[in-house]
């Protein structure tokens, strides 16, 4: 299972949805579904800008979990 930790990434940096939006060129809708977990998958495009915006790697974002 793969875990979402964009929120928290979120929280840790304390940056507003708004704020990531002007500066990723992301859409505020892409974002918050993000952010609370809505979406089922995510573009590679998406995760790029976000993995360049906050400088970390994929692994900082989301978290696969073995059983």
């Amino acid at each position: 299972m793969i875990h979402n930790k964009f929120s928290t990434l979120m929280g840790a940096r304390r940056e507003k949805i708004t704020a990531v939006a002007k500066a990723t060129g992301l859409s505020r809708t892409t974002l918050t579904n993000l952010y609370y977990d809505r979406t089922a998958s995510v573009a590679t495009i998406t995760i790029d800008k976000l993995c360049t915006y906050f400088g970390c790697n994929v692994g900082d974002l989301f978290e696969c979990e073995h059983k």
